[in-house]
């Protein structure tokens, strides 16, 4: 069985879990980094990682699913975390279909949507944005250089009333949505894309 495709994951009705999508391509530590600052922060059970079959939101596909699941789970050691892609076995491409597919199949369970600041910034251009936000309590954790254009984003404007103060943040899970708290902490640079961009230099640059 391909990797990703048949996972088991148990979830119990009360359980706060938090997702954090992305195309994984390739994980790396500040996937943990924020990962490990969510569980602490918002008091979460477990985190998933969903890692996604494609970014809507980006013109070129990413390495083939089985190859990024596996390259997550060597990464990660911590029982707390788990990577699926479940994504493929539900058959959902839209992050507001996945949110509907996972409360639907676990009922009860307390779910929270992760984001870094900067997908706080183009939360907007997201298909059916506004109804993820009503599903789903968001923990938004902030990354270096998007903090201040976050907070001013059109879905943070849109949203006001519905932020959390940061010293709220681990009552995120029990508060219903929408809702949304933005937490500051150590920071790292790490994305994918830079490191995608170390391993493959343009032509005349060096590696």
């Amino acid at each position: 069985m391909r990797a990703g495709m048949g996972d088991t994951l148990i979830a119990l009705p009360g359980q706060r879990i938090g997702l954090l999508g992305g195309s994984f391509d390739p994980p790396h530590a500040g996937h943990l980094h924020i990962t490990e600052m969510a569980l602490r922060r918002f008091r979460l059970d477990r985190v998933w990682w969903l890692a996604s079959p494609g970014n809507p939101l980006k013109p070129h596909g990413p390495a083939p699913l089985p190859d990024r699941i596996a390259a997550a789970r060597a990464l990660v050691h911590d029982p707390r975390i788990r990577v699926t892609g479940i994504e493929a076995q539900l058959g959902t491409r839209w992050t507001a279909d996945t949110i509907a597919a996972l409360r639907a199949r676990w009922p009860g369970v307390r779910f929270v949507w992760l984001m870094g600041s900067d997908n706080l910034i183009q939360f907007s251009r997201w298909d059916r944005w506004r109804g993820i936000a009503a599903q789903v309590p968001i923990g938004v954790i902030a990354r270096p250089g998007t903090r201040t254009p976050a907070r001013s984003s059109r879905a943070a404007r849109i949203l006001w009333q519905a932020r959390l103060p940061e010293s709220r943040a681990g009552l995120l899970a029990d508060a219903p949505a929408p809702a949304w708290v933005m937490i500051n902490g150590p920071m790292t640079a790490l994305s994918s894309s830079t490191i995608r961009a170390a391993r493959n230099p343009a032509p005349g640059r060096p590696a």
